[in-house]
Order: C-alpha cells, then structure tokens, then sequence
C-alpha cells in the first residue's frame, strides 16, 4: 500500500491516519503538544538522547491536518508576542581593539555554550556582527565562545546537517538510504564569526582546527552521539575559504543555489561552494558505506 504521506523519513498510511484520528478523539482536552508528547511514546519517536522528538512529530501532524487527514485542537498559542527566537537579546560589548601575532595574544579558551548564561552572548555578537546575522537553528546545535585577554573575540554556531546536499553526499559515497539512517552524523558550521575589531592572522584557520578537533565529543555530551563529518557553505562571491583550506577542509564542490525550499529546479540564489572535513579517519565507514575508496 502505497504511503498517503511521507515526512521527515516517516512513511504515513491510512491506517496510521485511521490511529491519529481515535488518538486525537481519545483526548479532546489535550493541547497539540501534549499529544505530540504522548504520540512519541506510543511510536518510541526519540532523539539518541532519549528526548522525544516533540517538535518532529507536532510538525507531522500539522502537515496532515492541513492536508485534511485529521482535524487537531484549536492552537492555545497565540501570535500577541513575538516567538522566543524571534528577537535576539542584545548584550552590550564594549569594542577592545586587538591586534596580535597568534603567540602574542596569549592562552585562548574555548567554550561550549549551548544551555548556558553565554549562550545569549553568542546571538547576540554573531547577530549584530555576522553579515548572514543570526537566526535560531532547528534541530541538534551547539554553540562555541573564544576569549582571550578577557575579551570574546570569536564565535562559531554547529548544528544539523541538510538533509540533501549534492556534493557531500557524493564525495561521502551515500545512498539516499545510507544517507537517512547516518545523517544525524553529519554537522554543519553554520556562523562563524572573527568580532571585526580583532585582528589577528592564522586566528581563524587556527579555532577551524581546534574546535573540529574537540566537535564530537562536545556534541556527544549533549545529544548522545558523535559527529563523523562537518560541513559548510561559502560564498565565493564574498570569500575564498582560505582559512577552510589552512584548517585541512576539502572543497566539495558548488551548490546549485535552489535552497532546500525550492518550489521548482530553477536557481534562486546564489552558488555557494560546499567545504568539508572529516573528523575520523575511516569517516565513510562510520557513515554506512563500505565500497568506495578513501578520496
């Protein structure tokens, strides 16, 4: 029987409507995420980390209610206020002028801060000084603060991998299956920010390596699993990934600039080239694929 629906990897069947629909009806008090917690019980919908996966499974039933599979409460969340993310709290920093040799500028450290107080710091610095700005990550993410001298000078953001990406998953070797079942695997660096009035050369091909060298872990500590590759974009319109390539990323190849909300094939922004690294050396086996030759 083929699928009525098809969401995140999860094929959805009549009969799976059919149990939505009883499910729904057995619980007319409940909110649409107190179902959606239940409902991941049910289905043992859940991250590494043993968290349900709330947010996945409320948007596969938002998706079949418009659809008109299923009808679901009225939403009790209301558009008065601005969402949480929607607004980046600013936090004051005064500007410090630095220029340094990297043996000048002393011991730096690097912070995870993803469930801190300095989380906050973060969106705002890359917020205010990042020309892409910063916007909140859906999915698995992990945030690094560098100081030195006392001062924030740098800012770097991880999170999930896209799901669909031409030249990784060819220079990986998946399937569209490997790719599914090992895509959790996969980060991608999306900020990455110098503070502009730091000036110090080699700095950043320098963090690049430090904090890849450390990612795995980090992520492991918090979502219960490691990360076997990272990725980026870089826009060759701006930049020419010098310090991607000091930091021993491999250029992957170019986007195609659809985006992965594209309604058609046609371009609709700019070609951005795809820079990778892997994090261990047998990185594609780890990844589910076992026949092709290291690059």
């Amino acid at each position: 029987m083929a699928p009525v629906l098809r969401y995140r990897g999860r094929d959805v069947h009549s009969d799976d409507i059919a149990f939505l629909r009883q499910f729904i009806a057995n619980s007319p008090q409940a909110s649409r995420r107190a179902l959606s917690l239940q409902l991941c019980g049910l289905w043992g919908w859940a991250q590494p980390n043993g968290m349900p996966c709330d947010a996945l499974c409320r948007g596969l039933m938002l998706q079949l209610h418009r659809a008109g599979h299923l009808v679901l409460p009225p939403a009790r969340w209301g558009a008065r206020q601005p969402r949480r993310h929607s607004v980046v709290q600013r936090v004051v920093v005064v500007p410090t002028p630095l220029t340094a040799t990297l043996a000048e500028l002393g011991p730096l450290e690097i912070r995870q801060v993803r469930r801190t107080p300095e989380e906050a710091l973060v969106k705002s610095l890359v917020d205010e000084h990042h020309y892409l700005g910063y916007v909140h990550p859906v999915g698995e993410h992990l945030k690094y603060l560098v100081t030195a001298r006392g001062q924030p000078i740098a800012c770097f953001c991880w999170s999930s991998a896209p799901r669909h990406l031409g030249p990784r998953d060819q220079h990986i070797g998946w399937s569209a299956d490997t790719r599914r079942a090992n895509i959790r695997f996969v980060a991608y660096q999306s900020r990455f920010l110098i503070l502009p009035w730091v000036t110090v050369p080699h700095l950043a091909s320098h963090l690049l390596g430090a904090i890849s060298r450390r990612l795995s872990a980090d992520w492991e500590e918090v979502y219960a699993h490691p990360i076997y590759f990272t990725e980026t974009f870089v826009d060759p319109a701006l930049y020419r990934g010098t310090c991607y390539r000091a930091a021993n990323w491999v250029l992957l190849g170019i986007t195609k600039g659809r985006g992965k909300d594209a309604p058609t094939k046609e371009q609709n922004r700019s070609l951005k080239q795809v820079f990778g690294c892997p994090l261990v050396k047998d990185f594609r086996r780890r990844l589910g694929v076992v026949n092709k030759p290291c690059a």
